[in-house]
């Protein structure tokens, strides 16, 4: 790399991060997640605005190859953090009644996402139509969990029986929506050989009971051994662990599937108990960096693939058909789930407003469909907005659905009859207090 081109990256990256921070920091004062005004930066950043002047100012063709390598990076970084922070007490107590509002969830939005794109797959030809069908159907049934925790935490709901019951359910619902995404990425050929993708399950199996025991015994014994801590010695632990994840992501993507896959099953394989230090020491860095630098880096990538500017009235149509579908499907198919698992009528609109927040998992989503070639740029662009509105949908619902005076009084019926069931009959308030105070500590998207 030239040092001219090196100067520019370093100030692109500058750019970029400010600009996040700035966005991101007007999005809270907005009382919305961060990561509205960060996916804004982005879009803004791309070639919506001055027909691409700004992109082709900020972003000549020499640097763009390094910040999508970096974003690339920084996706993985972030799904490790997600398969890593994936906390199975979520479902303790009430997995019965999540399973059921997420099927729900999933199923309608995702049928309805179906003929959706049996009616868009004409003006917007992809090579194959199956994979383009399935895709839509899986990118309307997104739930970000991530954002859905900040969302809570914010709000005061994630002492409140509801708010376990809906980080529940989105655990489920991301579960769900990965599986199905690996499988269109299967369809579509993302690459490598067909007969890879027969590997993907044997490759599962073996992380799971294989390579999981065996980092958890590594742990164990560094735990044992009593070894120092500090960054010495914390290095060399997130040095391996970099190497794991960069190897499965790596078969993941020679597999024919996205290398997003092979992040997030490494994640969840790692050891939760004696990896003490590796989460108190080395963890918090790798997350400020990815949450500070990467990610914000690919939301620039990604909002250089939003182009706004020429849209008329077709493509305003379609974009309303797609929010219908997806606010429509996620909201009616989380309260038909809930009230037939005996959620009272209020609680159950709450959950349908909390399912439908998407944020970065849902750009992510997009990322791989545009990468492998399922979506067309026009049709990535409007799903994008749509991403947006209904990750700001919820914290605008939410007070008029859900007000703190009724929040209160949830928290303190909890409070004192621990031992009582729900007013709901969703779950005891012991069974909710266990997944009402296992947040992950993960960036607020």
């Amino acid at each position: 790399m030239e040092l001219s081109t090196l100067v520019t990256l370093l100030l692109d990256l500058t750019v970029i991060v400010v600009l996040a921070r700035l966005l991101g920091a007007l999005a809270r004062r907005l009382k919305q997640p961060a990561v509205i005004g960060e996916i804004l930066g982005g879009i803004l950043l791309g070639p919506t605005l001055f027909h691409g002047g700004i992109t082709a100012f900020l972003f000549p063709a020499e640097v763009r190859p390094s910040l999508t390598m970096l974003a690339s990076i920084g996706v993985c970084v972030f799904m490790f953090l997600v398969g890593l922070e994936f906390d199975r007490d979520l479902l303790r107590g009430q997995g019965r009644i999540a399973a059921g509002v997420s099927l729900s969830a999933v199923v309608l939005p995702f049928s309805l996402g179906a003929l959706l794109a049996l009616h868009l797959v004409d003006d917007h030809p992809t090579g194959h139509r199956l994979a383009f069908v399935l895709f839509l159907g899986t990118a309307m049934s997104v739930t970000a969990f991530p954002v859905l925790a900040r969302i809570l935490t914010d709000k005061g709901l994630i002492d409140t029986p509801i708010g376990g019951l809906a980080l529940a359910a989105a655990a489920v619902d991301d579960v769900l929506a990965w599986t199905m995404l690996a499988v269109v990425a299967a369809l579509a050929g993302a690459g490598g050989a067909p007969w890879h993708v027969l590997l993907v399950l044997p490759y599962a199996a073996a992380m799971l009971w294989v390579v999981r025991p065996l980092l958890a015994r590594l742990a164990e014994r560094g735990a044992a051994a009593g070894r120092p801590t500090g960054w010495p010695a914390d290095a060399g632990v997130l040095l391996a662990v970099a190497a794991g994840l960069l190897l499965s992501a790596q078969a993941t993507e020679w597999m024919g599937l996205h290398l997003i896959f092979g992040a997030f099953l490494f994640g969840i394989v790692m050891p939760r108990q004696g990896a003490s230090r590796l989460r108190a020491h080395a963890l918090p860095r790798v997350e400020r960096i990815c949450s500070t630098l990467l990610l914000p880096v690919f939301f620039m990538v990604a909002g250089l693939k939003v182009d706004l500017s020429s849209m008329d009235a077709t493509a305003f149509g379609e974009l309303g058909l797609i929010l219908l579908v997806a606010i429509g499907g996620k909201f009616v198919g989380a309260f038909l789930g809930a009230r037939l698992n005996g959620v009272r009528p209020r609680h159950s609109v709450v959950l349908a407003v909390l399912i439908n927040t998407r944020g970065l998992t849902e750009l992510i989503v997009l990322t791989v469909g545009l990468q492998i070639g399922v979506l067309d740029q026009p049709l990535y662009s409007l799903m994008v907005v749509m991403a947006l509105v209904t990750t700001g949908m919820a914290g605008i619902l939410l007070p008029f659905v859900y007000p703190d005076e009724r929040i209160r009084q949830d928290l303190a019926a909890r409070d004192h009859a621990p031992h009582a069931p729900d007013p709901d009959g969703t779950a005891t308030a012991d069974d909710t207090s266990t997944l009402s105070r296992s947040r992950p500590p993960l960036p607020e998207r």
